[in-house]
């Protein structure tokens, strides 16, 4: 591997970082932040009712989002070079674009989650994978 840092990579990174941070702050902090971040009524009134399902939905998701990014931050040159590299960055963006375009389908299973929170979500899924992809393929003949 080269000595220089992915900036691509490390910009993906902390961007994911970032997106595990708001899902952690909603665990945190509950129904406000929810509604801060744009989540529907439905949600909101299930953990005023004391429901965890929003919340252990929420930690699936930082977590993911955590481990997402340290394998970014290994592949920018970061950190300690982590196993399946290119296959689970290859995966995250796949799946970022999965869910950047598949907001239309996926609105009626959250409802109540407003227009904004769908618009802005998909957006940066949409520009956390290209970022990735662009990363990715700069470094992709030296990872593993």
């Amino acid at each position: 591997m080269t000595n220089s840092i992915n900036i691509y990579l490390l910009f993906a990174a902390t961007g994911t970082f970032f997106a595990a941070l708001l899902h952690f702050a909603c665990i945190i902090w509950g129904a406000p932040v929810f509604r801060l971040l744009g989540a529907g009524d439905a949600v909101v009134a299930m953990l005023n009712r004391g429901h965890t399902q929003p919340l252990i939905m929420a930690a699936i998701v930082g977590i993911a989002l955590l481990i997402c990014s340290a394998y970014a931050l290994s592949a920018a040159g970061v950190i300690m070079a982590l196993p399946l590299r290119r296959v689970i960055l290859l995966g995250l963006i796949i799946v970022f674009v999965a869910r950047g375009l598949a907001f239309p389908w996926l609105k009626p299973f959250f409802v109540g989650n407003s227009d904004m929170f769908w618009w802005i979500s998909s957006a940066i899924c949409l520009l956390l994978a290209a970022v990735h992809a662009i990363g990715l393929s700069q470094v992709w003949s030296e990872l593993s």
